[in-house]
């Protein structure tokens, strides 16, 4: 099995995102966007807390108005991870939050009017160091490019983002990313591969409007998956008709699946079937919620019998595998002789992840000592 993702990455430059690099050899970073009126601060600081207390890197915040402008000052002061402001056709605007510390200015420049107007927000961005993502959309294309192409393609979409990258090369800035979003899994896959070749700035991964939790999770993976297996992809978003709180849990476990990054539990189960001897659904359903808030990188395996246990047990951090009334425990790759009571595995599985948690951040933080000395 495979302890790193035998992925390669495609090289493109690095920008920071506040204090968040994006591109490079940076891992990959997980985005979401709070859904909230942005005039009322206090819910939309609340739901940015509630994102970066899940792990997201960057969250983006709508500011459609100058008022909207206003309460981003004010929320800007309150949190602490990276914010996106994500901005449309007034110019005004994206200069107004960037002297209020705006991280990152989500405004195509080709859609904010006279050349003048872009080469303010072009030296403002440059002047405060905050880089510009551009991003595209295939229900959102120019009108002109509709008529060319008759309906979004994946030539549609590059051409609608070259159209903007054009422009701010032009003006010699490079500190962009850029997006070529669509709701359909082929047209956005496609429109990333075209894009990847064309240009070397990090690319920010979406699957747009996918759905609800199930179908939009299945989706974002389907497309994200493809696109980060081949190495295309510096920072994603998993867009989900749901709590945003979900959309950073989906992230991190795309992410996970393939090996990209390490951040909290993998939860190894089976689907249980008629050997199983617990009831693996829910003890693993349970156990999920109890440890979300643990963010040490930890494989621990939960399978309901012996034909499988053994071999997922020996390859995780810790291991429970299925028996009658007491279930064999593995640490480390290792048999233990003590044994779980099957009618209390939650509480004794929760214990013992805790207690490896803390052994393993303890191990980190020495190893991080001695490379800093």
């Amino acid at each position: 099995m495979f302890k790193e993702s035998p992925i390669i990455r495609r090289k493109s430059r690095q920008i920071m995102v506040g204090n968040v690099p994006v591109g490079g050899d940076a891992p990959i970073a997980v985005q979401s966007m709070t859904n909230t009126l942005t005039t009322d601060v206090a819910a939309t600081v609340a739901q940015i807390k509630a994102l970066e207390a899940v792990g997201a890197d960057i969250v983006r915040v709508s500011v459609p108005t100058m008022d909207a402008a206003e309460a981003f000052k004010e929320i800007k002061k309150q949190v602490s991870v990276p914010l996106v402001t994500d901005i449309h056709f007034d110019y005004r605007i994206a200069l107004k939050v960037a002297e209020y510390g705006a991280d990152c200015l989500r405004i195509n420049p080709g859609n904010i009017g006279r050349e003048d107007r872009v080469r303010a927000v072009v030296a403002s961005a440059r002047d405060k160091g905050i880089p510009i993502r551009i991003g595209v959309n295939g229900g959102s294309l120019e009108k002109d490019i509709q008529e060319k192409y008759t309906e979004p393609t994946p030539e549609a979409l590059l051409e609608s983002a070259m159209r903007h990258v054009d422009i701010l090369d032009r003006l010699n800035f490079h500190d962009f990313k850029v997006s070529v979003k669509a709701s359909d899994v082929f047209l956005a896959v496609g429109s990333y591969r075209l894009l990847a070749k064309q240009i070397d700035n990090p690319l920010h991964l979406g699957i747009t409007e996918a759905g609800g939790l199930r179908s939009g999770s299945v989706k974002s993976s389907v497309g994200l998956g493809l696109l980060l297996s081949e190495g295309i992809g510096d920072t994603l978003r998993v867009s989900l008709a749901a709590d945003p709180v979900e959309e950073v849990k989906v992230g991190f476990d795309i992410l996970k699946s393939l090996k990209l990054r390490s951040r909290g539990i993998n939860f190894i189960a089976c689907p249980s079937c008629s050997r199983q001897e617990f009831d693996v659904i829910s003890t693993v359903n349970e156990l999920e919620q109890r440890v979300e808030d643990i963010m040490t990188p930890m494989d621990v395996s939960i399978i309901g019998c012996i034909v499988n246990g053994p071999g997922e047990a020996e390859v995780s951090d810790l291991g429970l595998t299925g028996s009658s009334k007491k279930s064999g425990f593995y640490l480390d790759g290792i048999r233990q002789k003590e044994r779980f009571d099957n009618n209390n595995l939650v509480d004794q599985l929760e214990a013992r992840i805790r207690a490896k948690a803390k052994l393993m951040d303890k191990a980190n933080q020495i190893d991080f000592k001695e490379i800093t000395e």
